[in-house]
């Protein structure tokens, strides 16, 4: 069997008979891996505490027929100590994790930015201190800009006229003017359309610097425009305060 080296974060896992796990990663240069971490579920386990959701990861890998072996795993950054701990970043941790594995759909196809943006977002919440719930909505929109979703604040979405707009609509891909407005539009705050820019562009004076009751109105646009186009709702999502 080919071996081969990767970074990954460790998205999810799941019992494969007595003691083996197979673990589902977001790979820095092969996309999202499914391999097989044998004996990881006995106390004697070498590396079984690095494979758990959350951790970032260096690891060796075994080309297998179905399924890769891990044979090789160092922490870089263990993230899920410090995730664990905190019921909000857990929650909002575990929305990225389910949302990565959404949109990196095709098993070993690089998948670069989403790594990047999730690896940054599981950092920013661990030691830039940002508040979980503004990471989370960050990290939606632009791991959901980066699959090819790309929402619009500043233009319209239909016609490109430059805003400040007031009606939003997650079909359409964002504000949309006057004239291309359509039945069942939100229309949110200035204010709110202030923070969801700041949100999709990492600017965090922006975001940190709004009111509360525009960063909760920000939050319910994020979730509207991200269940439009998972086509189905995120399970982890319902547990995230809001």
């Amino acid at each position: 069997m080919g071996l081969y080296r990767d970074e990954a974060v460790v998205l999810r896992t799941q019992k494969l008979g007595e003691a083996d796990r197979i673990i589902t990663l977001l790979t820095r240069s092969s996309g999202r891996v499914r391999a097989v971490a044998r004996g990881v579920r006995r106390t004697s386990s070498r590396f079984g505490s690095r494979l758990e959701p959350f951790t970032h990861v260096d690891l060796q890998i075994a080309e297998g027929r179905s399924l890769d072996v891990v044979t090789q795993a160092v922490t870089l950054d263990p993230f899920a100590a410090r995730i664990g701990s905190d019921y909000e970043r857990y929650t909002a941790g575990t929305v990225m994790l389910e949302t990565a594995e959404r949109l990196v759909a095709e098993e070993k196809e690089p998948a670069l930015q989403q790594f990047l943006l999730l690896v940054g977002a599981l950092r920013s919440m661990c030691d830039a201190g940002r508040a979980p719930g503004s990471v989370l909505d960050s990290f939606l929109l632009r791991s959901l800009a980066v699959a090819g979703y790309a929402p619009t604040f500043a233009a319209c979405a239909r016609c490109g006229l430059e805003g400040p707009h007031r009606s939003f609509s997650p079909a359409a891909g964002g504000m949309l003017c006057s004239t291309c407005r359509v039945p069942g539009t939100a229309s949110p705050a200035v204010e709110t359309v202030a923070v969801l820019g700041g949100l999709l562009a990492g600017d965090w004076p922006v975001v940190e610097a709004s009111e509360p009751r525009h960063r909760k109105e920000a939050t319910s646009l994020v979730a509207a425009y991200l269940q439009w186009h998972l086509e189905r709702a995120l399970k982890s999502l319902a547990h995230v305060p809001r």
